[in-house]
């Protein structure tokens, strides 16, 4: 899926921040635990089913970990949706 707008060089720096927040390990990746972490901000109500399908989403390499591209590509893409 394209982005809807291109984020601009300052825009992905702040996705950056966003990403390394959630990162709580500093391990350069986002663990199943911390995507729940960052979903129940998003949406408090998310429920355990709705971490499961969004972190599979995300993790399109399914390596069980979510690096900064996918991170990227679904803050660009639909972020939203979960």
């Amino acid at each position: 899926m394209k982005p809807i707008k291109p984020l601009t060089d300052q825009h992905i720096e702040e996705v950056k921040e966003h990403f390394d927040y959630f990162d709580r390990d500093n391990n350069g990746q986002i663990d199943i635990n911390e995507f729940e972490y960052l979903l129940k901000v998003l949406s408090p109500d998310a429920t355990v089913e709705q971490v499961k399908r969004g972190f599979d989403l995300v993790d399109k390499n399914h390596s069980t970990h979510i690096e900064f591209d996918e991170f990227l590509e679904w803050w660009e893409t639909c972020w939203w949706e979960f």
